[in-house]
């Protein structure tokens, strides 16, 4: 018989991020980028899974029909006071389970490795900020510690919308107010949340994930209604998220699209984690500040993702990051190895990463900030 929390007590204590737990294969911990078997566990059986099933279930009938349906389920748990992101699929028409474990406490902003102008661009009393980047690249921890950076230094009304709700926050300077999106939950779906936030009296609205045009149009509305929008996006950088949020719409709304976008949104920071020398994650950012000039090639006929880097690294005095710059200053730092730093980036940039690792050092040496 499995036995489930002793499976959580294991990962809690080896300060695991993730649980994979698949039929025909020992329970997995993530723990920094690896993935590693519990060697004390038994291989997992189908009756094994049927029962770990049960046990997140919990006999809900909801829970329970909106699997069956849909063969998916995101759902959260609670377990010693550490809250799990639960997420249930099928595999060979066995449910199989994936749990990213929540850390009770959250990490300072400051601690995060994020640039400042992220924060300081919260003071914006409307528009668009868009946090961004793959799975498992650190965006919810980052919008998180930004909501609780808000909280103790502004005096806003936050609406948070997340799907599910991961850390639980105080009320301290601000009023937050957080909400589940899901069946069976506080909000059906992202877009309805978003849309009903206008009669909600709030300052700031959160999104936990913009993943449909319905949401984005939501998100256009609220920021242009005179609200501060902050969202995530799976998207890999910068200029593709630009690309993506166009291309939810039809190719006869695009340019209108492009002129909202263009005087909305604020800043996009898209963010990487890679596993550093020292055996500890460490934050790879790339932040593009919207001004006027990235705010002329959103409105172009045809977006040119070349042409948004370049705006980026030339911004850099307004408070943009390029991707190469983060990964150049993190290797001349020794935070990461050159083998991680050129895996980052396109083989035609490689040159450009040399130069500016040689410029930093040169600066590094002589004293001066990198």
């Amino acid at each position: 018989m499995i036995q489930m929390d002793d499976i959580l007590k294991i990962a809690i204590e080896k300060d695991a991020s993730d649980i994979h737990l698949i039929c025909g294969l020992k329970p997995m911990l993530r723990i920094i980028r690896d993935l590693i078997p519990i060697e004390e566990c038994e291989i997992l059986t189908e009756d094994d899974m049927l029962e770990i099933y049960d046990y997140f279930i919990r006999g809900n009938v909801d829970k329970d029909t909106t699997f069956k349906k849909t063969k998916k389920l995101d759902t959260s748990h609670e377990f010693e006071n550490i809250r799990l992101r639960v997420n249930i699929s099928l595999s060979n028409d066995i449910p199989i389970f994936t749990l990213r474990l929540i850390k009770e406490e959250l990490p300072q902003f400051k601690d995060l490795g994020v640039p400042d102008i992220v924060r300081r661009m919260t003071f914006q009393p409307q528009g668009l900020i868009l946090v961004t980047g793959k799975t498992n690249s650190g965006k919810t921890t980052t919008l998180n510690a930004l909501v609780n950076e808000i909280n103790e230094t502004q005096n806003k009304k936050i609406l948070s919308l997340e799907n599910p709700i991961e850390y639980k926050h105080t009320s301290k300077k601000s009023v937050i107010v957080q909400k589940e999106v899901g069946v069976g939950k506080d909000s059906l779906c992202f877009s309805d949340g978003v849309k009903n936030s206008l009669r909600e009296d709030c300052d700031i609205v959160i999104i936990g994930e913009i993943r449909d045009k319905e949401t984005m149009e939501a998100a256009i509305e609220t920021a242009e209604s005179g609200h501060l929008v902050i969202g995530t996006l799976h998207t890999k950088s910068c200029a593709e998220t630009i690309d993506r949020m166009i291309n939810f719409y039809e190719i006869r709304d695009q340019a209108t699209v492009k002129y909202l976008l263009s005087s909305l949104l604020k800043l996009v920071i898209s963010q990487r984690l890679l596993k550093g020398t020292d055996g500890k994650l460490v934050l790879v950012p790339e932040v593009m500040v919207v001004d006027n000039i990235v705010a002329g090639l959103i409105r172009k006929e045809k977006i040119s993702v070349s042409e948004i880097e370049d705006a980026i690294q030339s911004n850099l005095e307004k408070g943009s990051i390029g991707l190469i710059n983060s990964i150049a200053k993190l290797f001349v730092e020794e935070k990461i190895t050159l083998e991680q730093a050129k895996a980052q980036i396109e083989e035609k940039n490689i040159e450009v990463l040399n130069r500016t690792i040689m410029q930093m050092r040169i600066k590094k040496e002589k004293g001066m900030n990198i």
